[in-house]
């Protein structure tokens, strides 16, 4: 993704010490995810010389098929730094510590797939369950809903359409059917603009009542997706823009980076 694995391997190309930045980097940095599939980093520093007194130009890093906290998958994240200084005796002993913060241009990939897993996650099942239902006439029998049996599908336009169902606390169970665009918000979270009741998979008796909890669904999503819950110790992202092409959702923003975490 970012150039040739050459520099890597060819002596006349790369010291022995960027080649180890490398191992190290990569190393550490996949050790921040539960799994992934590949992760490579590549040392920006001319001439290499520098990297002896802790000084290079940057990092570019490649990962694909990271999960975090074991549920939430991406389908690819990449980086680059800004000029870095770092404690080049802490490589040899097999660690990368920053002397100082740094900042990185940063990308990442979600599937249409990956995001429907992360409903099933626990961290997220537990917002979307017993929660109260404001005073609504049509529901007057129920005071709780919980909603499960989450499916989401990425539309053009960065607009997503969401069926799921409502488990009220009397015992009836609602078909929810909706569309909205998402947009980001203050550059840390996720917002759920516009929703719109889409009741062509909702049985007709049961139309009124799925609008109302369709909005109410709406108001739940609008807050849950926040980067507050996701930085790792050390590195806080932010958002510049988003979009939606064919089955990925796409974010890319920027990354302040304090110090690399140690797992």
């Amino acid at each position: 993704m970012f150039g040739s694995r050459n520099d890597l391997t060819n002596p006349t190309r790369s010291d022995w010490g960027e080649r180890l930045l490398n191992t190290v980097a990569s190393k550490t940095i996949r050790y921040l995810f539960t799994q992934s599939e590949s992760v490579e980093v590549f040392v920006q520093c001319h001439p290499s010389s520098k990297l002896l007194q802790g000084s290079i130009d940057g990092f570019k890093m490649s990962g694909r098929g990271l999960v975090i906290r074991n549920d939430f998958r991406a389908e690819e994240v990449s980086f680059q730094t800004d000029a870095v200084a770092i404690d080049f005796s802490s490589v040899l002993s097999g660690k990368l510590t920053l002397k100082q913060p740094t900042q990185a241009v940063a990308q990442v990939i979600l599937s249409e797939a990956g995001i429907n897993h992360a409903f099933k996650a626990e961290l997220v099942k537990k917002r979307l369950v017993n929660l109260s239902l404001p005073a609504l006439s049509d529901i007057s029998t129920s005071e709780l809903v919980s909603f499960e049996a989450i499916q989401l599908k990425l539309l053009p336009n960065n607009r997503v359409r969401i069926w799921a169902k409502a488990d009220l606390s009397n015992g009836e169970l609602v078909p929810i059917s909706l569309s909205a665009t998402i947009a980001i918000e203050r550059r840390r979270r996720l917002a759920f603009y516009d929703p719109k009741f889409e009741p062509d998979t909702v049985p007709e008796f049961q139309r009124h009542i799925s609008e109302t909890l369709s909005v109410v669904l709406a108001q739940v999503l609008d807050c849950m997706v926040d980067l507050d819950r996701f930085d790792l110790d050390g590195i806080t992202m932010w958002l510049n823009r988003l979009e939606t092409q064919g089955q990925q959702l796409i974010f890319s923003g920027y990354a302040q980076i304090e110090r690399i975490p140690a797992s």
